[in-house]
């Protein structure tokens, strides 16, 4: 993330959190009260940290995903749906498989991220052989994957109690580890956030150091001028959504083998929409999404804490959050704000210059 990138998401933040101590205002709460407690509920102990950085995890895959996708020209909205399917085929494995921890989890893992990417190499197909836009394409399979999940688990996987969720994985089935769980008691942060971690110094690396990353970013600025350069854009294009969609499937394994230990039916994550707005938030950056996630995270944690406190209601904050994206989506207006601020500093240090010289 460059310089102007960052300070006009940090403009965005404070802008959000300006207009939500206005809405405090006006609904009879003390802002400084408010967010006192709200970012407290996030970070005053080691517990709530933890489920802080837990929260995150799913985020910072998802954000990586769109982030991802737009650095390559293409749309990824998909990242609902291949976080749940993801998140099912490694489920699935989990309560079918009795096998040592290691190479559980490991198949567990591999089979989603392959889930995620199967649920994106759809689009990606389309838009390349079809020029079917990845927009229509993948909400499409957002609702495949939803239904598909709402068929088998009660079928296949159905709960001891209700049908409306899936068997508890056993604990050797779970990303939970006592290792983690020991620096963060009492929290529910488990090895997701290292493989959330890998996963930014991944795409960074990809984007930034190799061949395949330049040409995926030059087929997203220009897809005719790459295409006359000899790029396979066609390739690059599915390759480009297949990695998208792998990161949305690490997401939904994290979510539901490590967040939790059971599927829920007839619900859509809302993870993989909040990826778009930790991603536009980043700049689509893998720097960026990183720390935009940790901030939704703690945002996500806190709210029930100052509702708990001061009674202010938790929506209040997903207001907040939803201005702070309004704000980063405004580019065009932040760029102007800057250039002006930036010319207004240059003429003040001008005049003071003249000053001096008389």
């Amino acid at each position: 993330m460059n310089k102007n990138q960052g300070l006009k998401s940090l403009m965005a933040v404070l802008l959000g959190l300006i207009a939500g101590a206005i809405l405090m205002i006006i609904m009879g709460f003390n802002p400084v009260e408010g967010y006192t407690y709200l970012f407290k509920g996030g970070l005053m102990n080691i517990e709530r940290i933890g489920n802080t950085l837990a929260t995150a995890t799913p985020l910072i895959l998802t954000g990586l995903s769109v982030a991802f996708a737009f650095r390559t020209g293409l749309f990824n909205i998909g990242s609902p749906g291949q976080l749940l399917f993801g998140g099912f085929c490694s489920i699935a494995v989990g309560l079918t498989f009795d096998l040592p921890r290691g190479i559980l989890l490991t198949a567990m893992v591999l089979v989603g991220i392959l889930g995620g990417a199967l649920w994106a190499l759809v689009p990606g197909v389309l838009k390349a052989v079809f020029n079917v836009h990845e927009v229509v394409s993948s909400i499409m399979m957002n609702w495949v994957a939803y239904w598909i999940v709402y068929y088998m688990v009660p079928k296949y996987f159905k709960g001891e109690f209700l049908e409306t969720e899936s068997r508890m994985l056993p604990e050797p089935a779970t990303l939970k580890t006592q290792l983690i769980s020991d620096l963060f008691p009492g929290s529910y942060i488990n090895l997701g956030i290292i493989f959330a971690i890998l996963a930014v110094i991944t795409v960074w690396f990809i984007l930034n150091k190799t061949v395949l990353g330049y040409e995926l970013k030059a087929v997203g600025f220009n897809r005719h001028g790459a295409e006359y350069a000899g790029m396979p854009v066609n390739r690059n294009i599915i390759i480009s959504m297949m990695i998208a969609g792998a990161l949305s499937g690490l997401a939904g394994v994290i979510q539901y083998t490590g967040n939790a230990n059971i599927m829920q039916i007839g619900v859509m994550p809302t993870q993989g929409f909040d990826g778009i707005a930790v991603a536009l938030l980043g700049a689509n950056t893998p720097i960026g999404v990183f720390f935009s996630a940790l901030f939704f995270g703690i945002l996500y944690v806190g709210k029930g804490f100052m509702n708990a406190a001061v009674k202010v209601p938790p929506e209040l904050a997903d207001t907040i959050m939803a201005t702070i994206i309004y704000f980063a989506a405004t580019s065009v207006i932040m760029d102007k704000v800057i250039k002006r601020f930036k010319k207004l500093k240059k003429d003040n240090t001008n005049n003071g210059e003249r000053v001096v010289e008389k």
